[in-house]
Parts: C-alpha cells; structure tokens; sequence
C-alpha cells in the first residue's frame, strides 16, 4: 500500500506531468535567492513545473524569452522597463525585491556624504543601475551628479572596489559580501541603500505575453512558487545558506550568514509581489541618457506591466494561505502602491 501511495503521487500517476520550463537568472546574487529557495525547496514542484535555473547575463535572458528558449526572466526593474519598452511583446508579472544591498564605501579620510564633494565615485558606467542609486543617495546630502567626478571602469562590482582599494577612486557602491572585505581593509561605510525605502533597487519577473496568453495559470504558478519560498527563506535560515551556496560555488557561509541577516532585518523580499509605482517612477527618473530618459517618459508602461496575476491571488486569499491573516494589512498597503492604481 506505501509502494501504491507513493507512486500515485508521481507525476504521470494519477495527475499531470510536471510542466518544463526554463528560467534564467543574470547574477548570483541575493537579489535571486527566492528562486534558489523555489528549485531546491521542492515549490516550483508543489505547482507542476520542472523548472530548469540558468545563469546567463543581461541581455541573455531577454534573447531567450524572445526565442522561446526560455519562460521567465528575473532581473533588475531598469534593465527589464528598457527591454519591454523596445520590444512589446514582453510583459512584467511582479517584482519580489525593492531593496538593493549595497553599501557606499569611501576612503576613511572620507567622514561623511558631504564630504564627497569634488571627489572621483567609480561607477561601472554612466547611467547604470548602480550609479541612479549613487545619484539618489547623493541627493539625500544635497549634492547632485555634477558635485562629483565619476570614474566609469566598465566592469562590474569587483572593478569598482579594485578602483577603491587602487586609489583610482575615492568611493564607490559595492555589493554584500563584497563591502565586506573592502570595509575590512580599513575603508569606511559612508551610507547603506537598504536603510532607505524610498530609493528603489527593484527586480521583476518578466515573460513573453505570448506564453502568458497560452498558459494563464503559468503565472500564476510562478508567483506562488516564489511566494512559498519567500516565506521559507524568512523563517530556516539555515536552508536559505545552504541553497545559496548550492548556487554560488565561491560564497563563503559566514559572508552568507552575514547576507541573509541584510535581507531578513528589513523584510526586503516582498510578500506581495506588485510592481510598484513609485518603483517605476524611480527608474525613468533615474535615467542619465537623455535620449533613454525622453523615451521613457513619453513610454506607456501600462501597456507591458501586469499586477493583474498578483491581484487575482490577493482576491483569492493566496497570500493569506501562505502568511497568515496579518498579510492583508499588507497587501492592502501593496495595493494601493502598485502600477497601475
């Protein structure tokens, strides 16, 4: 009879098969932790996907969904508004993170933010994500873009913190665990992004509406996937260090632990998946090209974001399965700042 049980609870056996699909992460990062936790904590499986996690840098992901390679894209806010924007057949279903663990390190000679004034910020590019935070943080102190010298070094977040630890610059905002080692060495912590709610360092999942259109139901799986594992990662710390370092062979777990600590003091991952508002205003405002920034100012994004799938689960009491009662005070706070109202 235990033989017979479990084999009816098998795919193929008295239900449907496990839908495959693949979803691709551009960085390894905390940002995506959620849908580590989704894969290794058996919640993509809890909704019948077999789902295949694939790490491929911005602007792969979006060649996949547009090649039908693959299903979903989890990825910064900004990189995902300018890929929708060019090209409408995407659409944005939610978005689990609003918080960026970053930390502005200086030279310890360096006493606060005014201070920046007149001194050389190493940014990977003009007018990426990190440098809007930079420049929202600036304008916390009353200083703007042009009160520094920004050093472009085009590389990503270890190539900033080498042009700190050089001299070639005399700040720069760095990753956790990164800012670890550099705050280590001697070098000082002039401010933390995630100690501030109204600067946005938003994700979102982003598919092709096409495939939405075929399989309603497919994001709606997703969103609670990542939900169930949302509420794993708050509440077994251990199994959230565990899965992360299954998918970042160099991590080290005390760096980890450290991590996981920024993430879960602030409640960063959103239990309430809407894209928010104040988030895409954000990001158009953010923007240092002027010919980008013209273009997304005059975009409709109504036309490639979605808070419908997100909603329908409030209506339904999903997130209330999963949360508990005292969810709804939140969703209704949600709700009322996501895109769209």
């Amino acid at each position: 009879m235990a033989a017979l049980l479990a084999a009816t609870a098998l795919p193929g056996f008295g239900q449907a098969p496990l839908k495959k699909i693949t979803i691709n992460y551009p960085n390894r990062s905390g940002s995506n932790w959620p849908l580590f936790i989704a894969k290794d904590g058996g919640y993509y499986r809890k909704y019948g996907l077999d789902v295949n996690l694939v790490f491929g840098v911005h602007p792969a992901g979006i060649a996949m969904l547009v090649s039908g390679e693959g299903q979903m894209v989890n990825s910064s806010l900004e990189q995902l508004m300018q890929a929708a924007m060019r090209d409408g057949s995407l659409v944005l279903i939610g978005s689990s993170l609003n918080r960026g663990m970053f930390a502005l390190m200086a030279n310890k000679d360096i006493p606060n933010m005014k201070a920046l004034k007149g001194k050389r910020v190493a940014v990977g590019q003009i007018g990426d994500a990190p440098y809007g935070y930079l420049v929202a943080l600036l304008g916390k102190s009353g200083l703007t873009s042009r009160d520094v010298q920004w050093i472009p070094v085009g590389t990503d977040v270890s190539g900033r913190a080498a042009a700190l630890e050089s001299g070639r610059a005399d700040a720069t905002l760095l990753t956790a665990p990164a800012y670890f080692r550099v705050e280590a060495a001697g070098f000082r912590t002039l401010d933390n992004l995630a100690e501030h709610e109204d600067i946005f360092a938003s994700t979102a999942y982003i598919m092709k509406k096409s495939v939405v259109a075929a399989d309603p139901g497919l994001a709606e799986a997703l969103i609670k996937a990542h939900a169930e594992a949302i509420k794993r990662f708050y509440e077994d710390k251990a199994f959230a260090v565990k899965t992360f370092l299954a998918y970042d062979k160099n991590a080290q777990q005390s760096d980890m632990e450290r991590v996981y600590d920024l993430y879960a003091k602030p409640n960063a991952f959103e239990r309430v998946p809407f894209v928010l508002a104040g988030a895409v205003k954000s990001v158009v405002g953010q923007q240092a090209d002027a010919h980008v920034a013209a273009q997304m100012k005059a975009y409709d994004f109504h036309k490639v974001i979605d808070n419908g799938y997100v909603l329908k689960l409030v209506k339904e009491g999903f997130f209330e399965q999963v949360f508990g009662p005292s969810i709804k005070a939140e969703e209704q706070r949600k709700e009322k700042l996501a895109f769209g109202k």
